[in-house]
């Protein structure tokens, strides 16, 4: 008998095990970890119960939570990559086709929909990062084996990742190593790991997160010291997080879910990370050279993924404020009103343009490494510039179209509880044909929560700036162009265009020159 032929062992890192993505329960547990988090002057001693975060963390939650419901087989969950037998969101995969990045994309679209496009740092977020290390691990050099690492515990997990990449916005003009005492670098090298301090921002969401990724983005480095590339878990002894004003506490203080539905349960609070000779495992290393960090944004496929998801993120966001001012302006009785049809035409034409964009990049993917491909980032470009022109337009637009309805409101769900001016309300706040007060109040409080509050006006600083400044978006997309040689191709086309003519006329011969009839040559 011929012997049945014997499968190599499988390596110890690609076993099946029983590793599986968090539900809500656990990664709300995941948050209680003694981190170091301020705000209002006081540190806090959870961020699951304190005010400031409670109710955005439980949003999050939702989304693990969806992951493990049976509709998501197939749609928001798929197998993993890794070997261990589990499942994942499909955009911490490594993406080999156009179908692969329309599943991510479908996917990304699911979880944002759970949120209504009001939270752009959602775990995935990052999966634009992490779901690149397994293609391309070899731009790590040395550090090859941990991005593989990583890759494999991120994908396996669905770990809740954000990054801080830019320095603070001091003498801006100067390279990070002349303002030392202030930006991220290594003060010394241990057989541990590095001790790394210095600040870093915008530190998105990242109170509610398991780790942050730091690298760097800005003026070319010089100093070894400063092009360190690495993760750092949120509960790592002397990492602290500087808190910006919570609007969900302020909703809370102030309001209620009825008159703040958005700011009170979805503020990724913004921070100022600060490292005070912080222990970075060599394990967690991913670069430690100034050149290399220096390559990082074109180098790792971030930028190409960061814009697919972002894009996708706005155009749900998109879709809810279009629905949004369609029911409001039903509400105001101005509906019918020529200006408002065109003005509401325009936020669908941006909405759809976005849609069209998320679209192109997945369906025109551009190969990759390893085989892998990555999503088209010539629109990713696209949708950099035109968020930062389209968002403050549909601002300005519902501005235009609702006027004083966006205030014309009371002040607190309380007072259609007291019978002394319930009436007054019901009456003088009712709403176009019909449409009862408390129904017209609801909605124009979720709209202007949506543009009005401080938390309205933070994510029109967000969609304005998030993906580089005005200028930035707009030069590095000529950039690519004169990398890709395609800048060229566009001036070869001009030229192909003046080849055909000289002051002698055509050069073509299925022409006619003018000569008989050519006034200014006197004939």
């Amino acid at each position: 008998m011929t012997a049945e032929p014997v499968a190599p062992p499988t390596p110890a890192a690609h076993r099946p095990n029983d590793v599986r993505p968090m539900t809500g329960d656990e990664y709300l547990d995941s948050l209680r970890d003694g981190r170091e988090i301020y705000i209002h002057g006081q540190r806090v001693k959870d961020v699951t119960t304190h005010p400031a975060f409670r109710n955005s963390a439980r949003s999050v939650a939702r989304l693990y939570d969806a992951l493990h419901a049976p509709e998501a087989e197939g749609a928001l969950r798929v197998p993993t990559d890794t070997g261990n037998g589990g499942f994942t969101h499909p955009f911490f995969k490594t993406p080999h086709t156009a179908q692969d990045l329309i599943t991510s994309r479908d996917a990304i679209v699911r979880w944002q929909r759970l949120v209504f496009g009001w939270m752009g740092r959602t775990p995935d977020y990052k999966a634009s990062f992490l779901g690149t290390l397994g293609a391309n691990a070899d731009f790590y050099g040395p550090f090859k084996e941990n991005a593989l690492a990583w890759h494999k515990r991120a994908q396996e997990r669905v770990l809740y990742f954000n990054h801080a990449i830019v320095h603070p916005p001091i003498d801006r003009d100067k390279p990070a190593d002349q303002t030392a005492d202030v930006c991220v670098h290594v003060d010394r090298e241990t057989d541990a790991g590095l001790i790394v301090s210095g600040a870093k921002v915008v530190a998105t969401g990242s109170a509610l997160t398991n780790a942050n990724f730091v690298a760097h983005y800005g003026l070319p480095l010089k100093d070894k010291r400063f092009g360190v590339v690495f993760s750092v878990p949120m509960d790592t002894p002397g990492l602290k997080l500087l808190c910006r004003t919570s609007y969900e506490m302020t909703a809370q203080v102030m309001g209620s879910p009825f008159d703040y539905p958005l700011s009170s349960r979805l503020d990724e609070n913004d921070a100022i990370m600060v490292m005070d000779q912080v222990l970075i495992p060599w394990e967690n290393v991913f670069m430690y050279d100034a050149e290399a960090a220096n390559s990082f944004a074109n180098g790792s496929g971030f930028v190409d993924r960061f814009t697919f998801h972002g894009c996708a993120r706005l155009a749900v966001k998109l879709d809810f404020i279009a629905g949004c001012v369609m029911k409001a302006v039903e509400m105001t009785g101005t509906a019918g009103f020529r200006g408002v049809q065109a003005q509401v035409g325009e936020i669908l034409n941006w909405r759809d343009l976005f849609w069209g964009l998320s679209d192109a990049m997945a369906k025109d993917p551009v190969p990759w490494v390893g085989g892998a491909v990555q999503p088209n980032v010539r629109y990713g470009m696209a949708y950099r510039t035109f968020m930062g022109v389209g968002y403050p337009r549909i601002k300005e637009i519902i501005q235009q179209s609702l006027g004083s309805g966006l205030i014309y409101l009371n002040s607190h769900s309380s007072d259609w509880k007291n019978p002394e001016i319930r009436p007054y309300l019901d009456q003088y706040l009712r709403g176009s044909g019909g449409i009862p007060a408390i129904d017209r109040v609801k909605l124009l409080k979720l709209l202007w929560d949506a543009v009005g509050t401080e938390f309205g006006g933070r994510h029109e600083l967000y969609e304005r700036n998030y993906g580089g400044d005005h200028e930035a978006v707009r030069f590095q997309t000529l950039w690519a162009y004169q990398d890709s040689g395609e800048a060229g191709a566009l001036k070869d086309f001009v030229d192909a265009c003046m080849d055909e003519y000289d002051l002698d006329g055509w050069r073509r011969d299925d022409m006619f020159d003018p000569d008989e009839f050519a006034f200014v040559l006197g004939r």
